[in-house]
């Protein structure tokens, strides 16, 4: 019998194409019920368009390339895994932390989300406390094991999903097209730019699938099909959302609650009280459905996470406990644990917006570094079994490759102060990598 703690410690495989649809949309679905109308104040409805259709343009093109590497080469730590060989172990440790920083840092603010959310019906209840209490039900449930945590992820994103067609079908009666240019560009075209972390919430954290991609049932074609069909409902579900609500009565009737002039964490209430007023039974079920898909994606991403800390444990680039399974449950237990534990000491700093952007400066070097690896395994390993491969290579990755460097240069240069946190990580991680994990 193996040995659970061992580098080779197996994972246990049961996800299907359903599950993995069910993680990809879970992982990125909250991106619709918060967060995204944050970007109106900087952009405008103009600006924020702008910077989503080529966020979109970004990850259709991404996804088509990272499909390939996860069916390629189908490992829990994504991309990890896939710079280590294409690039070297360098590379593969600097992709591997901006993968981390990404996923460890997403969920804290969505947890402030679902804490500030049920502090509405639970007042007496610190939105604090409840967020910490939030991420020890959801790192249970997923050291419990992977199939119910996917079985459980598959029926919160059902509902999340199901809340945003209701939506739609709510507001879009509403729609008048002459809202969507009320003070469209108020900060002109550099408000494109700054609006760009915001359409990059509408999808962050998708390429977690890939993270699951050793405990999938046939992964070479099932990852391609979750994959697949989960960018296609995301994009759809982004255009609907973006359009509907703001359609209703402006972009500041999204982003401001009546009266106050600091920004709504919930813009589709906000949007339904401007169509039925906020008595209506239909804002209720609006607020209620909301919550499914904070639930859906913060622990989706959980599930991501610790998969992605459990690779590093098993190579030796983070300490060798963190690469166990559980003798029981055959999940990552005490990775999941120690993120938790970041994740919580992340919440203590109460800076959401701060979080956001630092997670996405991780995604950007994911996706900038996934495409190079692409080009070099295409270069270096052309007779490499590859079950899926991108179509109209090598424009899609090069595509990608540009849009995700331009958005990472951009939001360096609108938030210094997290660029230097961010870089400062990535560049102290390495140095303790380069003369000390690696030996």
């Amino acid at each position: 019998m193996e040995n659970p703690g061992s580098e080779s410690g197996e994972l246990k495989r049961t996800l299907g194409p359903i599950m993995l649809w069910g993680l990809g949309v879970g992982y990125v679905i909250s991106g619709n019920y918060f967060g995204w109308n944050l970007g109106l104040a900087e952009g405008g409805t103009l600006g924020l368009a702008i910077a989503t259709f080529f966020v979109i343009i970004m990850y259709v093109t991404f996804t088509f390339g990272y499909t390939e590497l996860a069916c390629a080469i189908p490992k829990a730590g994504g991309l990890f895994d896939y710079a280590t060989r294409a690039l070297g172990k360098e590379w593969g440790f600097i992709g591997g932390m901006a993968q981390i920083i990404e996923f460890t840092f997403a969920p804290p603010a969505i947890a402030f989300a679902i804490g500030a959310y049920l502090n509405i019906f639970m007042p007496s209840i610190p939105v604090l406390a409840i967020a910490i209490i939030a991420y020890f039900i959801f790192t249970g449930l997923n050291i419990y094991g992977v199939e119910m945590a996917a079985m459980f992820e598959l029926f919160v994103t059902v509902v999340a999903v199901i809340g945003l067609i209701l939506f739609a079908g709510i507001t879009l009666p509403h729609f008048e097209m002459e809202n969507l240019t009320i003070n469209a560009l108020p900060n002109g075209y550099a408000g494109v730019f700054a609006a760009i972390p915001f359409a990059i919430w509408f999808f962050l954290a998708i390429e977690g699938v890939a993270n699951v991609a050793e405990e999938t049932i046939n992964p070479q074609r099932n990852v391609m099909i979750g994959f697949g069909s989960a960018i296609v409902t995301l994009v759809v579900l982004c255009i609907f959302t973006f359009s509907s609500s703001v359609g209703v009565a402006g972009w500041e009737g999204v982003v401001y609650p009546e009266g106050s002039p600091t920004p709504s964490d919930s813009p589709l209430p906000l949007a339904v009280a401007n169509t039925v007023g906020s008595g209506h039974i239909f804002y209720k079920i609006i607020s209620v459905i909301a919550l499914f898909g904070l639930v859906a994606s913060f622990h989706g991403i959980i599930l991501a996470a610790g998969r992605v800390t459990f690779q590093f444990g098993r190579t030796g680039y983070a300490p060798k406990q963190l690469g166990d399974v559980h003798n029981r449950f055959k999940t990552p237990s005490k990775a999941l644990l120690v993120n938790m534990g970041i994740g919580i000491i992340a919440l203590l700093t109460g800076k959401t917006g701060d979080i956001i952007t630092i997670a996405c400066f991780g995604a950007l070097t994911l996706y900038i570094i996934a495409m190079i690896s692409l080009f070099a395994l295409r270069s270096k390993e052309p007779d490499m079994e590859r079950p899926f491969k991108v179509p109209m290579y090598p424009v899609f990755p090069a595509v990608a490759l540009l849009i995700s460097s331009v958005c990472l240069v951009a939001i360096s240069i609108y938030n210094v102060k997290l660029a230097i946190i961010y870089f400062g990580i990535i560049g102290l991680s390495y140095v303790w990598f380069r003369f000390i994990a690696k030996k």
